[in-house]
């Protein structure tokens, strides 16, 4: 996971339209100092992969709630080689 999280998690999570909430975003932004702003990326980093993880165990399709068109494509081959 620890791979996955800044090669798809991380990039889907940051392409997803933040409408309702650049409110909250735009605060944090401009309130955070670099070692808080550390810490923040580091309990997202933490949420993402367990919220993914929970949607392979779980296998609930989510299709319909999905916008067409929003999520980005997938890495081709040479995002997915490890460096």
């Amino acid at each position: 996971m620890k791979w996955l999280y800044p090669r798809y998690i991380r990039p889907y999570v940051e392409a997803v339209p933040r409408e309702d909430y650049e409110l909250w975003f735009s605060l944090l932004d401009g309130e955070l100092r670099a070692a808080e702003r550390e810490d923040l990326d580091r309990v997202l980093e933490f949420t993402a992969i367990h919220a993914f993880l929970l949607g392979l165990r779980t296998g609930v399709g989510l299709g319909a709630l999905i916008p067409q068109g929003t999520a980005p494509s997938a890495p081709g081959p040479s995002a997915c080689t490890p460096p």
